[in-house]
């Protein structure tokens, strides 16, 4: 019988300190369960010199494959270019700074040969401050109210899923992916299993606040239509509101005919107005922006270095 491959994929970004420590991890551990596995490395663009350092450990390790891209394309691009690289009939997604503890993905495969299609981790406990849980708790509640699709809470990237999963949803073709909301949009058999999240090893977080917000906006605008009823929800109520009030203001000059000062309820009504209007625009325009960006085709990344010679 054939032995089955398993690939975990890591995106990476200046994490050139964590790489040893990262293979070390994920070799000791795979070769203890005795899996037979490849590591798919893909830098998104770092600074550090981090695919130099992933093409010196791929000459130690035969079971590294690396992946430069031309530049940075960002966190989901990269597990979208690991996904399309990869071999295994097992697939396992986890972060480059040992956070996603790899130790229990045995665990998880486990679970896989167990008619499971996906498993997903839930974060039990984050180490990480105040501000940052409040916000990932909040954006997590949140899509669960706005999404169609039933997001689970609390579960990032990290999963291992069957070969048909990855498939699926390499169907998918979005310039500005949110694979957690795909990999729930697909279906199949899918668990999660709590772990606790670790702090980083070294170094600080790639994902900048900016970073952040973009995913939230691209999970929101992915999976729900409900910021552009909300917004035509409040042009009809702003439009009702000013229809009564005109009607108020024509009664009350029938009944006794007087001089409408009004001059700063106006302004007010015009500003306010306004501003729904602006941002009824907005949300409008990113909507259409993500259609633009679908309809040109463009490859979510492009790679521009390989560790090895890839055949034609």
């Amino acid at each position: 019988m054939k032995t089955k491959m398993h690939t975990i994929i890591v995106p990476v970004y200046n994490s050139r300190e964590t790489l040893v420590l990262l293979v070390d991890r994920v070799s000791r551990v795979m070769n203890n369960a005795q899996i037979h596995f490849e590591l798919v490395l893909v830098d998104d663009g770092s600074e550090d010199g981090s695919f130099e350092e992933i093409r010196r450990l791929s000459r130690l390790h035969s079971f590294i494959r690396g992946f430069r891209l031309s530049r940075n394309f960002g966190h989901q691009a990269a597990l979208v270019i690991g996904l399309e690289k990869s071999r295994g009939d097992f697939i396992a997604i986890i972060d480059d700074d040992l956070q996603d503890p790899p130790d229990i993905l045995p665990d998880f495969f486990q679970r896989l040969y167990e008619d499971v299609d996906v498993v997903y981790g839930v974060r039990r406990k984050r180490k990480e401050n105040f501000i940052k849980k409040f916000s990932y708790y909040f954006f997590y509640r949140i899509l669960r109210i706005l999404s169609k699709v039933n997001i689970p809470l609390d579960a990032g990237d990290f999963c291992v899923m069957k070969r048909c999963v990855v498939d699926a949803i390499l169907q998918f073709h979005e310039v500005n992916p949110f694979l957690r909301g795909i990999r729930s949009w697909v279906g199949f058999k899918q668990i999660g299993v709590e772990y606790q999240r670790n702090a980083r090893v070294k170094g600080k977080s790639g994902y900048t606040c900016k970073k952040y917000f973009s995913l939230a906006v691209a999970a929101i605008l992915s999976f729900s239509y409900i910021p552009l009823r909300l917004a035509t929800i409040i042009g009809i109520l702003a439009a009702f509101t000013g229809f009564i009030f005109a009607a108020w203001v024509v009664c009350l000059w029938l009944i006794e005919p007087f001089d409408v000062p009004g001059y700063t309820s106006l302004i007010v009504i015009i500003t306010f107005l306004g501003g729904v209007q602006l941002i009824t625009i907005g949300i409008l325009g990113e909507y259409i922006a993500r259609l633009s960006d679908n309809m040109r085709k463009r490859s979510v990344a492009v790679v521009a270095e390989t560790t090895f010679e890839e055949s034609s």
